[in-house]
């Protein structure tokens, strides 16, 4: 993806933000205790900053397990969203590749779904300078489970339907390239990986927005994406009559850790 398309898909979030808050999954109850337990320090009580927030999903669990959480957000109208749904909670507007902290200020620096969209040549030394000596960077995607096979047979129409080679990377990459971006540090984070499967029950229309709020698809045309969504909706309906759809997710989950 070269850097003016990467631009514009990153932007891209702000043409739905509303629909992103509804439609999109949050996490699994076992994501943070498994964060806790891999960063060996608490939650409660932490310093936590949020970055690439959107409309609040990730930092509104973190605040909830006890952190003390400040959401970084570029984009207006994600932040708007934001700060419509979640009016208690802190948020600045800037991106992990300049992040408006103090060094060594920071016990948890999170990126949940937002990782990717960062230059890992300007966030990895933010991460360093920002986290305190045993603070950690957690990293996590909602990733398809793919050995699902409706899933598989959809992320195939997808994948056809956006003219993307079948190993190419979507917009849920999940950590792949992340420990490779990470080994630049030298030794100075401690990583860690796991997988943890999940799942959720929601209506086809649900279904239908969650996808459409993928930057694949927010980049398009409205009767171009209408098609697709149309098509999909068919080929949904004949599977599930009751329009009730089992989601399954892989999160895949890197902590790194600073000594």
């Amino acid at each position: 993806m070269d850097i003016p398309q990467r631009a514009s898909r990153a932007h891209s979030f702000n043409r739905a933000a509303a629909q992103y808050a509804a439609s999109r999954p949050s996490y699994p109850p076992a994501l943070l205790p498994t964060i806790e337990e891999l960063a060996a320090r608490p939650f409660a009580r932490s310093t936590t900053v949020d970055v690439g927030a959107g409309t609040g999903i990730s930092t509104a669990l973190l605040h909830a397990h006890g952190a003390h959480v400040l959401a970084v957000e570029p984009g207006p109208d994600m932040a708007a969203e934001f700060r419509r749904t979640h009016p208690h909670l802190p948020l600045v507007r800037a991106d992990g590749n300049a992040l408006p902290l103090a060094t060594a200020s920071v016990d948890f620096l999170t990126y949940a779904q937002s990782w990717h969209w960062t230059d890992p040549t300007r966030s990895v030394p933010e991460a360093l300078r920002v986290l305190r000596p045993g603070g950690a960077l957690a990293l996590w995607w909602n990733t398809d489970a793919l050995d699902v096979p409706w899933i598989a047979d959809a992320a195939t129409r997808i994948r056809c339907f956006l003219g993307l080679d079948a190993d190419a990377p979507m917009e849920q990459t999940g950590t792949t390239g992340a420990p490779a971006a990470l080994e630049a540090t030298a030794g100075r984070l401690d990583c860690a990986r796991r997988r943890i499967r999940w799942s959720r029950r929601v209506s086809l229309h649900t279904h239908l927005a969650n996808i459409a709020t993928h930057s694949g698809f927010l980049v398009l045309d409205e009767a171009t994406r209408n098609t697709f969504l149309t098509e999909e909706r068919a080929h949904l309906q004949a599977l599930f009559p009751d329009e009730q759809i089992e989601e399954t997710y892989d999160v895949d989950l890197l902590v790194a850790t600073r000594p």
